[in-house]
């Protein structure tokens, strides 16, 4: 029976990797498919639900949110290690998107509560000598540099001997994160200037104080800089996309797969600047593996771009329409897994 890798992102704001994942392995199987899920993140939202183990544990804390409200930050708790998205602590949705967002007050104090919480809790169940947490550096309302966080963490002590791994979504510095990001959170363009020069003092303050200049470190501006800080106290910092994809062991799974199906909810430029759908079609392409790409919509030049790769691209809003994309997203995504599977040779 010939094997499909289920590999796609999430839709943002109508399914989650997961369920595309099912809704690509059902059409699969129907015609006589064997189906690998594979869900993916770049680090960003989705991140707890594809690194989910068996007899990991979903907690919750309650923290700080980005604008100073109460939030209730759930998080993975495995016997060894921790995952944390920062988005679901100090996210652009919490601060009720860009349009009620605070650029200049928004706080990753929240992400560094629930870094403490998990530190402490791997250090109370003896997880080992050097418990990992791994921590989501994507959807952020923030540009505080991780101030917010790394006072926090510092305020409670440290974090211990805890190795801590960041998921970068982005592979921008420092001094880049308010001009590249800060726009999409709210800020206009005389506060991204003041933001750029708040960042600037912050790297300054973090070489003089940890020995580290964070200008220098790709992905530090992850997070509106909460990479940088991340950074500053040891953590390491590492391309989202490739980290999930080592963790789930995708390498094995398309060693042995025959095609590989992946997608997300809008295919853009920045589909192919460390994320998952162009992170799998250049692994895919690397092995000779035919790609099948559906997504949401997309762009006409994310359109050639995944076609250069060799993969086939099934945009869901001009086959079923605007509406039916957006309302009935998986029942579409397992159609057109369907119609496109039947095409395939699987003989």
């Amino acid at each position: 029976m010939p094997v499909l890798v289920a590999a796609p992102d999430k839709f943002r704001g109508t399914a989650t990797a997961g369920q595309v994942a099912g809704a690509i392995a059902r059409a699969g199987s129907r015609l006589g498919w064997s189906a690998i899920r594979s869900p993916l993140s770049d680090g960003g939202e989705g991140l707890l639900e594809v690194c989910h183990r068996p007899g990991d544990r979903v907690e919750t804390t309650e923290v700080t949110g980005p604008l100073g409200q109460p939030v209730a930050a759930s998080w993975l708790r495995g016997e060894d290690r921790a995952v944390i998205e920062m988005a679901l602590a100090s996210g652009l949705a919490l601060a009720g998107g860009p349009g009620d967002n605070r650029p200049m007050e928004a706080t990753t104090r929240g992400t560094g509560q629930l870094l403490v919480a998990a530190a402490r809790a791997l250090t109370d169940v003896g997880a080992g000598s050097s418990p990992t947490i791994i921590v989501g550096l994507g959807g952020s309302a923030t540009t505080d540099g991780g101030l917010g966080a790394l006072t926090c963490i510092e305020e409670a002590g440290g974090l211990g001997e805890v190795e801590l791994i960041a998921a970068c979504d982005v592979s921008a510095g420092f001094l880049d994160a308010a001009r590249i990001f800060a726009p999409q959170k709210g800020a206009t363009h005389q506060q991204v200037a003041e933001l750029t020069d708040r960042l600037g003092r912050l790297a300054g303050q973090y070489q003089q104080r940890f020995g580290i200049d964070v200008r220098d470190i790709p992905g530090a501006g992850a997070a509106g800089g909460l990479g940088g800080a991340l950074a500053a106290l040891g953590g390491s910092l590492r391309l989202g996309y490739r980290l999930v994809a080592d963790l789930v062991g995708l390498q094995h799974s398309l060693e042995n797969a025959e095609l590989v199906v992946t997608g997300e909810g809008a295919l853009d430029a920045t589909s192919f600047d460390g994320k998952v759908v162009g992170g799998v079609l250049g692994d895919a392409s690397a092995l000779g593996i035919p790609s099948l790409v559906i997504v949401g919509r997309a762009t006409t030049e994310a359109d050639g771009a995944a076609r250069a790769y060799g993969a086939r691209v099934v945009s869901l809003s001009d086959r079923f329409g605007e509406d039916r994309a957006l309302h009935d997203t998986l029942a579409c995504v397992e159609t057109a897994a369907a119609e496109s599977l039947d095409s395939f040779s699987i003989t």
